[in-house]
């Protein structure tokens, strides 16, 4: 039976605006993404003759189509008209309900290694298209490395890279309702706007300060008070221990800090991880095809 490793890598919001509410209910979007190391790792097989089979070491995830990862096997299947008999196994590495992209990472890494594993040859954008029936952040996530992105997140621009650096991690102890932020954000005036165009500028010329300076989530303020107050701290922490710039990615709660230093990024892990688990030290990476 024909099998592959696939790794799915985490996504970090640059900078993240929402520009408006769409007729069909979703929101425009424009975002300045990165891919992480930091990652899950994914077996699978081809040709078992039944249908989408996923397990995973968290046993609380779901496994059926609600699955990203079964969802996005169904549909390269139904794209190329074959069976799917798939199975796919997951080795989490990237914290659920973080603003990390997780469940897209994981039906990105099922397009791209079902691609290869059975020697398709389709291109990035047409995985892209399938994967964009999967979920917004799926289109990106073929991708990976640096880009733009805009719409609902499936019209990307591949960007100049960021420069190599260091990243820490750290999602605190609670979560966030995405349908709650975007209400919250529906109902009042955005004051403030991340400077996508000057981290646009930064990047053509290498900049890592520049891009680091300029991030921003326009989620940070709707935050509930008290659940803003601890992100603002872990970003506090991650600049007094040299990070660059400090930024919640997504919907969040997960923080990071860029570093371009090996040794403040490790000082800063050890501090977050003493008071929250879920810290992890990664280095950004370029495009994942």
């Amino acid at each position: 039976m024909p099998a592959i490793e696939s790794n799915a890598y985490a996504k970090l919001n640059l900078t993240l605006d929402v520009l408006g509410r769409r007729p069909d209910g979703y929101h425009d979007m424009c975002m300045v993404m990165q891919t992480v190391s930091l990652c899950d790792h994914l077996l699978l097989e081809y040709g078992t003759g039944m249908p989408v089979q996923v397990r995973s070491n968290l046993e609380y995830l779901p496994t059926g189509g609600s699955n990203l990862a079964a969802a996005a096997a169904l549909r390269l299947c139904e794209a190329i008209g074959r069976e799917c008999g798939v199975s796919i196994a997951i080795q989490k590495g990237i914290p659920v309900c973080a603003g990390l992209a997780g469940g897209s990472a994981d039906a990105a890494a099922v397009l791209r290694g079902l691609n290869q594993l059975l020697s398709l040859g389709l291109s990035w954008e047409r995985l892209a298209e399938i994967g964009q029936r999967v979920g917004s952040d799926v289109p990106y996530c073929v991708l990976g490395g640096t880009a733009l992105a805009e719409g609902r997140g499936e019209t990307l621009t591949p960007l100049n890279s960021l420069p190599s650096c260091w990243v820490v991690l750290c999602k605190p102890n609670f979560s966030i309702s995405t349908p709650e932020l975007f209400g919250r954000l529906d109902s009042v005036h955005i004051r403030c706007r991340p400077d996508t165009a000057g981290v646009l500028a930064a990047l053509d010329h290498g900049d890592l300060m520049g891009v680091a300076q300029r991030m921003y989530n326009v989620f940070e303020d709707v935050l509930p008070e008290r659940r803003g107050a601890e992100v603002a701290e872990i970003k506090n922490t991650l600049i007094q221990q040299g990070a660059l710039g400090a930024s919640m990615s997504g919907t969040g709660p997960t923080v990071f800090g860029l570093f371009d230093q090996r040794s403040q990024a490790g000082a800063a892990f050890r501090i977050l991880r003493e008071s929250y688990r879920e810290t992890y030290l990664a280095e950004t990476i370029g495009q994942v095809l």
